[in-house]
């Protein structure tokens, strides 16, 4: 089984012959289209195939899907009522929701460790 790669998918402008374009970041020149997404995708995963089989047979290293690890992951964490009462007024304070106030902490934290 190959490695999940990471796509994206545009509106086509009527000057580009419209339909959609799906393309993979991390495969260059990996390109198709359709006239709706989901035949954009369809397209998309007959190139991807085809994409791969020829760097295969070329002797060419197949690239490892790096796109997917800049998405966003879900971290649940549990929280003493305490500490959440402190962060969502803190929050509150600041004008930002929880969630953002989270990851600017994280952030600020990482980036005293990294100096």
């Amino acid at each position: 089984m190959s490695p999940e790669y990471p796509f994206e998918i545009r509106p086509l402008s009527v000057e580009e012959g419209g339909g959609y374009l799906i393309q993979f970041p991390d495969l260059q020149g990996c390109i198709s289209d359709g006239e709706t997404p989901e035949e954009a995708v369809h397209n998309g995963m007959a190139a991807l195939e085809g994409w791969l089989e020829t760097r295969q047979e070329l002797g060419l290293p197949i690239p490892v899907p790096y796109s997917a690890q800049n998405e966003p992951v879900k971290l649940v964490a549990r929280l003493p009522r305490t500490l959440h009462s402190q962060l969502t007024a803190q929050a509150r304070q600041e004008g930002v929701s929880l969630n953002t106030l989270l990851i600017m902490l994280l952030a600020q934290n990482s980036a005293r460790a990294s100096a």
